[in-house]
């Protein structure tokens, strides 16, 4: 799971090294834009929906929340 997180991370934002253990959104990694496209990513990606509610910095400022988020909606490690 991690790896392809990575991965689509990378894709949205190729400059930045999402295995740096920064936090993405206080970096300036990830701005409100991304989110709402890493969260549609992921929604396909994983074949889950992420609830509005979920939308939240803290749940993509890094690669360990993500993959928490993506647990919490029933996606397997």
């Amino acid at each position: 799971m991690r790896e392809k997180i990575i991965s689509i991370l990378t894709e949205l934002r190729p400059e930045f090294d999402f295995n740096e253990p920064l936090n993405f959104i206080e970096e300036g990694m990830l701005d409100s834009f991304d989110v709402i496209n890493l969260v549609t990513a992921l929604d396909s990606e994983f074949g889950i929906s992420i609830d509005g509610t979920d939308v939240l910095p803290d749940n993509f400022s890094s690669v360990e929340n993500i993959e928490a988020l993506l647990r919490k909606n029933g996606v397997k490690a």
